[in-house]
Formats: C-alpha cells, sequence, structure tokens
C-alpha cells in the first residue's frame, strides 16, 4: 500500500502521541494505517508499508487485538490472515477509554478502597495522609461512576451534550 502525504503524516502522528501515553509507537502506527487504510492488509503489507519488521507487526496486532481495535478477516481463495481496525472514531476511542478504564482505573480505585479500609487499623500513617487518600478514593469513584453513566448513553444524546458545552454549568449552577 502507498501511503500519501497526508496518510503519512497521520500515521507519524498517531505514532507520536501513543508514545506519550505509554502505547508503542509501531503498535499506534500500525493501528493509524488500518485505520486510515481503505481495505484491510496483511501483515507483510503493514511491515513493508511502514518498513517495519515482520515479527513486530505480528506482535502489535496481538497487542490491538486484544484491546478489541482490530481483528483478521479472510479472502476467498488466499490463505493469509487480512487484518482490519474498526472504523468507526466513536468506537475507536471508546474502545481505548474502556481499555484504559479496565487496566488504569479500576486497579486504582481497587488499591484505594483498600488502603482506605486498611487505614483504619494503621495507627502510623498520620490523620492528614488518611484524609488524602479517602478523598483521591471518592474522586475516582465519582470520576469511574460519571464515565460509567456516560459510556451508556446513545451517541445522539452524548453528541448534544458535548455541542453544549460550558452551558451545562449554567444549567447545574
Amino acid at each position: 500500500m502507498q501511503l500519501t502525504p497526508t496518510m503519512h503524516r497521520c500515521v507519524l502522528h498517531w505514532g507520536e502521541m501513543a508514545s506519550r501515553w505509554g502505547v508503542s509507537r509501531s503498535v499506534a502506527q500500525i493501528h493509524a494505517l488500518l485505520f486510515l487504510a481503505p481495505a484491510p492488509l496483511t501483515a507483510d503489507e503493514i511491515a513493508e508499508t511502514l518498513n517495519v519488521a515482520r515479527s513486530n507487526v505480528s506482535v502489535s496486532i496481538k497487542e490491538l487485538q486484544a484491546w478489541d481495535l482490530v481483528s483478521v478477516t479472510h479472502q476467498l481463495g488466499d490463505r493469509r490472515d487480512y487484518f482490519q481496525a474498526r472504523k468507526d472514531i466513536w468506537e475507536v476511542l471508546t474502545m481505548i477509554m474502556d481499555g484504559r478504564k479496565k487496566r488504569e482505573v479500576d486497579p486504582t480505585l481497587q488499591m484505594l478502597r483498600e488502603a482506605t479500609a486498611d487505614a483504619g487499623k494503621d495507627h502510623e500513617t498520620p490523620e492528614q495522609v488518611k484524609q488524602r487518600i479517602a478523598d483521591m478514593l471518592e474522586f475516582v469513584e465519582e470520576l469511574s461512576g460519571w464515565y460509567d453513566q456516560i459510556r451508556t448513553m446513545p451517541r445522539p444524546t452524548l453528541l448534544k451534550l458535548m455541542r453544549m458545552g460550558t452551558k451545562v454549568a449554567k444549567i447545574v449552577t
């Protein structure tokens, strides 16, 4: 597959952005390529287009499949695997946010709950530190609960809410 200058720019930026979030640059670039590609690609096509090792493509594809961002498909008469990314940007961002919540927020909530429970029996930790932990727990629980509610909203409703922007503050204050 031949990348246009615009596609090249997007693939590079997606990789740079993801590396700032702790995601492998090549994983993100492969995801961007598959997201932009008009048709599913084989691992060899991905490796050739991005000029990366075939083994790197295999490992990256497995990671993208674990995030449910990429799936495998087949073509009649061809034994090779073809890979395609979700094309709906809402689905892509939702899968990324769900994955990050599961891998980062949920374990943090569990740790904060345990730390708060243990703090009651802990006579060495200063009360102000215990309070900070409890405050952090309360905030992360609120944030997690808010996300869970937002996540179940129909897309048109969520779009309206987003477009309202700061007008929402005027309604609730």
